[in-house]
């Protein structure tokens, strides 16, 4: 399944909706104005530009998403490994610890994932 590319202010705008969903555009349009500062007009328009894209549905003035959270980022974090890192997982996670260091309580749920990952079980 291909999943459409979501910009920045519109991952915003879906982390809203995910948070909320399923959710009318009109509370949407009001929590996009508490949280973003957006406009209704500018909440309805990323509705149907998202709803055009496949991204969300919008029937009846009720909002659900057809792109989950975990499927949105996976997409830019392949994207981001792809472009960066010349498809190179290893490089991405080598400078990803050189800045960054891992507790031991996440150290140990990489270990756990990838031993999932090793017998051949979803992460």
């Amino acid at each position: 399944m291909h999943i459409p590319k979501i910009h920045e202010s519109e991952y915003r705008f879906c982390l809203i909706l995910w948070e909320h969903e399923p959710v009318t555009a009109a509370e949407l349009g009001k929590l996009c104005q508490e949280r973003l500062g957006w406009k209704r007009t500018t909440t309805y328009t990323v509705i149907k530009r998202l709803g055009e894209r496949g991204v969300l549905q919008n029937r009846d003035g009720v909002v659900t998403s057809l792109v989950s959270k975990d499927e949105a980022q996976a997409v830019e974090i392949e994207e981001l490994v792809e472009k960066k890192f010349e498809g190179s997982v290893p490089a991405f996670v080598a400078a990803f610890t050189r800045r960054q260091a891992l507790s031991s309580q996440e150290l140990d749920q990489v270990q756990h994932m990838i031993d999932r990952i090793r017998k051949g079980e979803k992460p």
